[in-house]
């Protein structure tokens, strides 16, 4: 069995009680580099001045955690409820469609198609969990403030969805959501009965797929809610039907380089094992010549 990477090892270090990890143990390098520094003081006799609390690294009180949330407009709250009420009176109507059309034989197609939609959901978590992280700015025009803006201010708050309502939370996975699922039940009202048994796999494919998708970031808010979670998320979390804390732990490490699939969190390992991401950051930077996550650390040195 292979060993644990240095990011997992420190993952797993950081306290529950203080799930934004300023506890947490510091690396190796840094307690080489307090050494050194240390050591030079002693040979010059200098008295190391007295230390000043420092600034947190992480939480509510970080400036640019501070500075990003209060973007947060009216017009995104807006077009958030819209969106979340609209997706859910669609999955409504896909469901009653779906159940009223379900036959016996048709069950075990639907749940391998389902498990399919499953593993998609989690895989385009990733690649947009990725791309949002990785590239793009909070200053570019329209999808900067309104889209990038929530994944900048997470990893300098990780702890600031807990605080997040349900519509704030979900908005954007919701509208996703909206024209699948608006296409879903335009199928059922075009198709007829035989047609849309012949191909129950792919409906049963599509609908839990955009489930998921809709879900994605309430199941990322229960990754980092360390208490009153119900018993049923925990039992789903215990058993990695969805997104584990200590799993999701493993992205929280800076710089915030790996695990990007939020969903189940299923396809991280095996898409670090091949290097996915990594591979697809050295193409594009070659070709660009665009720096991996240079937004996102400008935003982390806003300290104080």
């Amino acid at each position: 069995m292979a060993g644990k990477s240095d990011t997992e090892i420190l993952a797993n270090s950081m306290y529950e009680d203080d799930p934004n990890g300023n506890s947490a143990p510091a690396t190796t390098k840094d307690q080489e580099s307090d050494q050194r520094e240390e050591a030079a003081l002693k040979t010059n006799n200098v008295t190391a001045a007295p230390s000043t609390p420092a600034a947190p690294r992480w939480g509510p009180q970080n400036k640019g955690a501070q500075e990003l949330a209060s973007l947060y407009s009216p017009g995104k709250r807006a077009q958030e409820i819209i969106c979340v009420y609209t997706c859910i009176g669609l999955m409504i109507i896909n469901l009653i469609l779906i159940v009223r059309h379900l036959r016996l034989e048709r069950i075990s197609v639907a749940i391998v198609s389902a498990l399919c939609g499953i593993i998609t959901a989690d895989f385009a978590s990733g690649l947009v969990h990725w791309a949002a992280d990785t590239w793009g700015s909070v200053d570019l025009p329209l999808i900067g403030r309104n889209f990038l803006r929530p994944f900048r201010e997470h990893h300098l708050d990780p702890t600031s969805i807990t605080r997040h309502d349900f519509i704030e939370t979900n908005g954007d996975n919701f509208m996703v959501g909206i024209p699948i699922l608006g296409y879903l039940a335009h199928y059922f009202y075009i198709r007829s009965p035989s047609e849309i048994q012949a191909h129950f796999g792919w409906i049963a494919y599509v609908f839990l797929c955009s489930i998921f998708v809709a879900m994605t970031n309430q199941i990322h808010k229960w990754s980092h809610t360390y208490w009153g979670l119900p018993r049923w998320v925990l039992l789903l979390q215990s058993c990695h039907i969805i997104l584990p804390r200590k799993h999701h732990r493993i992205h929280h490490v800076a710089p915030h380089e790996t695990y990007f699939c939020i969903t189940t969190g299923w396809l991280n390992w095996p898409l670090e094992r091949i290097r996915f991401w990594s591979t697809f950051e050295l193409v594009i930077e070659h070709c660009t010549g665009l720096k991996p996550r240079d937004d996102d650390l400008k935003w982390a040195k806003k300290l104080t």
